[in-house]
């Protein structure tokens, strides 16, 4: 009964409250994703002045500030209730004849204006799933933003929103950014305009354990610039007020602000922002191996004194690493120009290209350094770059094949699966995340070929038949 309740509990807590968290435990502390609800009804407290620095050197902030608040905006995203459960043995109707409604929710973050004619860059979890997307300048300003795309392995999305001469932000060098140095924070934490908080840089490189993606890239900056809900998305920027990273999460144990907060690096984001501008969606480049970070017991056996690099714990058959001439136990300890001494900052360098690109390597092995050249391939396992097809991005999803199992079980002729729904035609038209489409306009469908085939040649209505996971089978119309 005690674990029962205990269940109720957790679950009720969830529900309050509109903000998705990610949590991760991090010596006891939780590190969570910087979004905030849409009444957080916080408890102000009076705080001490911040201390100057113990030379008793003051630094004046108020550059970095001018420089960035007004490219920083405030997010806010409408979603439907994941506390809503579909119940098939209930009448989808109500009384009145309408289809009954999940209840909405709104959220809100942060986000940057990067260019003068309207994109935005913001975290994917503070916009992920949202029906509407609403963004505030800091002059008040509202504006109805359109998803051009996102990446769930580096929590980045890209916003557009219709408008021209905006005050953007500028781009800086987070591979320059040095610990110690001081940084500055703009946000809108608690449903706040722009505030500005600053702190130093403690660490680089951070793998903190917080995506949920397959792929992730984890390669945060650690800060001690104050970050509360409501910051996610928002700007990290130097003494210049140049961009060097985006806020994205803090470790706490209340869920505010204590000691940490987390930005995803500038040199990766712009990487991924080019990507989903040119192609909709992220040209992920990899090497091929599997990896550890290295330990003095991994420096013996590799015959090296010094504990640095990232060790090749194995070879991908086929990939860019084998072709190359790379071998099980190497230690990587240079990508380009860049000196490699973990694991996040491996996957960060590698990050920045697409398949195709070629990227020089340096590797110890046995004692002896070794250089390499390496063509990057896709997770396919070749170099083609995956444009994201204009038709599949107005209807709104992520598609996979079904797999051979699930089509059997529900007896259909294969069929291509939502596997995520984004704002579009298909989250408009009532269709929910796991849905099998199987034909359309009476054609059949069985896999992603003719789902990007069908489409491409379609205007005006559609019907779209299938069936659910359940085994409930539906159809819907609308146009495109």
């Amino acid at each position: 009964m005690k674990k029962t309740f205990g269940t109720i509990m957790i679950a009720l807590l969830g529900g309050i409250g509109g903000a998705l968290f990610f949590s991760q435990i991090l010596n006891k502390q939780t590190v969570i994703s910087t979004k905030n609800s849409s009444n957080p009804n916080p408890n102000y407290q009076l705080v001490s002045s911040i201390p100057t620095t113990q030379t008793g050197a003051l630094v004046n902030f108020t550059k970095a500030a001018e420089m960035s608040v007004n490219s920083v905006v405030h997010v806010r995203s409408t979603v439907t209730s994941s506390n809503y459960f579909y119940n098939p043995f209930m009448n989808p109707f109500d009384y009145w004849g309408r289809p009954r409604q999940a209840p909405k929710q709104e959220s809100s973050g942060s986000g940057v204006i990067l260019t003068e004619d309207g994109y935005v860059v913001t975290n994917n979890h503070v916009v992920e799933k949202a029906e509407k997307i609403e963004v505030i300048l800091n002059d008040n300003r509202t504006y109805t933003a359109k998803m051009i795309g996102s990446d769930a392995s580096t929590d980045l999305a890209l916003l557009k929103i219709d408008e021209k001469d905006l005050p953007y932000i500028v781009y800086g060098n987070s591979d320059e950014l040095k610990v110690g140095e001081w940084v500055v924070a703009v946000g809108n934490p608690f449903n706040l305009t722009s505030t500005v908080t600053a702190g130093i840089v403690s660490a680089k490189a951070r793998n903190i354990g917080i995506l949920p993606d397959q792929y992730k890239i984890e390669s945060f900056i650690q800060t001690d610039a104050a970050v509360n809900p409501g910051n996610s998305g928002g700007a990290l920027v130097d003494i210049e007020g140049r961009l060097v990273g985006i806020n994205t999460a803090i470790a706490s144990n209340t869920g505010s602000y204590t000691g940490y907060s987390f930005a995803i690096p500038v040199n990766l984001v712009r990487k991924v922002m080019d990507d989903l501008v040119e192609f909709g969606s992220v040209q992920r480049g990899f090497i091929g191996v599997s990896i550890r970070d290295l330990d003095s017991k991994l420096a013996d056996e590799a015959g090296i004194k010094e504990i640095r690099g990232v060790y090749i714990a194995g070879i991908t058959p086929g990939g860019s690493a084998e072709d190359a001439g790379l071998r099980e136990g190497d230690i990587i300890t240079q990508i380009g120009d860049v000196s490699i001494a973990s694991t996040p900052q491996l996957q960060e360098q590698v990050g920045r290209y697409r398949p195709g690109d070629k990227i020089r390597v340096k590797v110890n092995r046995k004692g002896d350094e070794k250089y390499y050249t390496l063509t990057l391939k896709n997770k396919d396992g070749d170099t083609r770059i995956v444009k994201s097809d204009q038709v599949l991005n107005i209807l709104g999803g992520t598609f996979e094949n079904v797999k051979q199992e699930e089509s059997a079980k529900l007896g259909i002729n294969g069929g291509v699966k939502i596997a995520k729904l984004n704002n579009g035609k298909l989250r408009a038209a009532g269709i929910r995340e796991g849905f099998i489409i199987t034909s359309i306009d009476k054609k059949p469908i069985k896999g992603m070929e003719d789902l990007e085939n069908t489409l491409k040649s379609k205007q005006g209505g559609v019907l779209i038949e299938g069936v659910y996971p359940n085994g409930i089978k539906a159809y819907y119309g609308f146009g495109i």
